[in-house]
């Protein structure tokens, strides 16, 4: 966290082109829903600051750089002005964001905003239908730093059958810890865990098959499919078996400035937006 409220030195291109499909989106989800009687609800589940300080050269001077601070998630949804959402939930477990997150909500007392210094697994499995009335439909934004989205949250939120949710899969990172080639049964303990914990089960242990040919000393070896299409393809079969038909199937792909794939941002209905 940085001394003027933002998330400092993180993100570039990729971040706006996620923010900017969520800002798009939210829009017209309150537009669409402008004249129901629905309590309309937002939830960000890893909200950080509000404000998001992209990376500049260094040899960029303070006035330029100062350009590059744009709207977060928090503060994008805290815009929506068609019809703005009636209730907000924001769930950050840095308290310095928590901080400024509270001095993003000050000027919107017309509505009921929440900020909860809290683990965002742990806060999201405490909603329940009903939490927030009996008639409302909302919005759920998963954006994980990395690999901190348990697959148990997961479990929970798809029962909450009235929830829009948009999901960041940090494709990225899982590559990183499921190199081309390397046996799987060699992946750390720490990593073996979260693997385990993001994609809900060992099913991670089958991209990896049989190699064309043996290693240097002719010894049968294993390897897994070049690039990341197979990382995000079982993400999304194991999305299927909690979601069904509800996830959508195309996604984009988020890259930084040299091309690498970053988060695969995945999208799931509500159950109950073709009842509206």
């Amino acid at each position: 966290m940085t001394g003027d409220g933002t998330t400092p030195g993180f993100g570039g291109d990729w971040t706006r082109q996620k923010l900017d499909i969520l800002g798009d989106y939210l829009n017209a989800y309150t537009t669409a829903l402008k004249s129901r009687p629905f309590r309309l609800v937002y939830l960000d589940a890893f909200a950080g600051a509000g404000r998001i300080h992209l990376e500049s050269p260094h040899d960029e001077v303070l006035e330029a750089d100062r350009r590059r601070f744009i709207a977060g998630s928090a503060e994008r949804a805290l815009r929506v002005t068609d019809r703005s959402f009636d209730h907000l939930v924001f769930v950050e477990k840095d308290s310095e964001c928590c901080v400024q997150l509270r001095t993003l909500v000050d000027d919107h007392e017309d509505r009921i905003i929440e900020v909860h210094e809290a683990d965002a697994n742990d806060h999201l499995r405490t909603i329940r239908q009903d939490t927030f009335g009996r008639s409302w439909r909302g919005v759920l934004f998963l954006d994980p730093f990395g690999t901190q989205l348990d697959w148990a949250t997961l479990q929970h939120v798809s029962k909450l059958e009235r929830l829009d949710t948009w999901l960041l899969f940090p494709v990225g990172t899982v590559a990183r810890m499921l190199p081309k080639s390397r046996d799987p049964n060699d992946v750390s303990a720490a990593w073996t865990d979260r693997l385990t914990r993001v994609y809900g089960d060992e099913s991670w242990r089958e991209l990896y098959s049989s190699a064309p040919q043996g290693d240097l000393f002719g010894s049968p070896g294993v390897e897994r499919e070049k690039g990341v299409d197979n990382l995000v393809r079982l993400y999304k079969d194991r999305l299927r078996t909690v979601i069904g038909s509800r996830l959508l199937e195309e996604s984009r792909r988020l890259r930084h400035s040299k091309n690498s794939p970053l988060f695969e941002f995945i999208f799931c209905v509500a159950i109950l937006v073709a009842r509206r």
